[in-house]
């Protein structure tokens, strides 16, 4: 079956003018032109349409959207699969706020008393979660299922006030980074030393073990994956670095 643009804007729930858009940026082009003009797309443009849409409820921007399902090894089974897992964690930490925010509700009313664990327990599974996905597979290559799963069950199992030192000292890293890199700090000097000590106390937050080895190998992940750069260099470009060099000079 062929649709026109009208048919597969009505039926996909976008606009004509999106999906002109498309084909002009070369990420849906239309699988035939008729000669009075008329753009018709068949089953596999249909195909990639839910594809790009999907994407689109992840976040991801346009550009990265083309990039992945240009690839020459892109698996379209294997993307609907992370779709579909990336989904349901969404669904599960969404349940998990709507608890929190129900049995809010109920002792507000005077209904059953919350413990300052429970008030906390979706905001702290959620930041697991979401470290899980986006960092999961590299750390547990590094250093293990073991030690990452201990790390997960330490950050679940803080208090409210724990979890609010923890978060204070990310913080205050960030803003130490950025400070540092400003006035052209030395990574390796009194401040790089102090910023270092920070970060070590803040892993150690979750750790259950520290090593100097293991405080490296963090660090220089910061750099390595561009997931980490851009998170320490969405302010201030070149924090990850000073990071990395700071626990470098420190742990050596």
């Amino acid at each position: 079956m062929e649709y026109t643009v009208k048919a597969l804007a009505e039926l996909a729930g976008v606009t004509p003018r999106t999906l002109r858009w498309y084909d002009q940026k070369g990420l849906l082009k239309p699988r035939r032109t008729t000669k009075a003009g008329y753009r018709l797309y068949g089953p596999e443009e249909v195909n990639r349409l839910q594809a790009i849409l999907f994407y689109k409820e992840l976040g991801l921007e346009l550009e990265a959207v083309r990039e992945i399902l240009d690839a020459p090894g892109f698996d379209r089974l294997a993307a609907l699969q992370s779709h579909l897992a990336e989904l349901e964690a969404r669904r599960r930490r969404l349940d998990a706020l709507i608890l929190t925010v129900e049995k809010t509700i109920d002792e507000a009313k005077g209904g059953t008393q919350m413990s300052d664990k429970e008030k906390f327990e979706a905001f702290k599974r959620r930041a697991v979660e979401a470290n899980e996905e986006q960092y999961g597979k590299e750390i547990r290559e590094q250093y293990g299922p073991e030690a990452v799963e201990e790390s997960n069950a330490r950050l679940l199992s803080m208090t409210e006030e724990e979890h609010g030192r923890w978060k204070a000292l990310e913080a205050e890293i960030l803003s130490a980074l950025a400070a540092a890199v400003r006035a052209g700090e030395a990574p390796a000097g009194p401040e790089g030393r102090r910023i270092a000590q920070l970060h070590r106390r803040w892993l150690c937050c979750t750790w259950a073990k520290y090593t100097p080895q293991a405080h490296r190998g963090v660090a220089e992940l910061y750099t390595a994956d561009e997931r980490f750069a851009a998170y320490y260099d969405k302010e201030v470009p070149g924090c990850a670095a000073f990071l990395r060099d700071a626990v470098r000079a420190y742990t050596e």
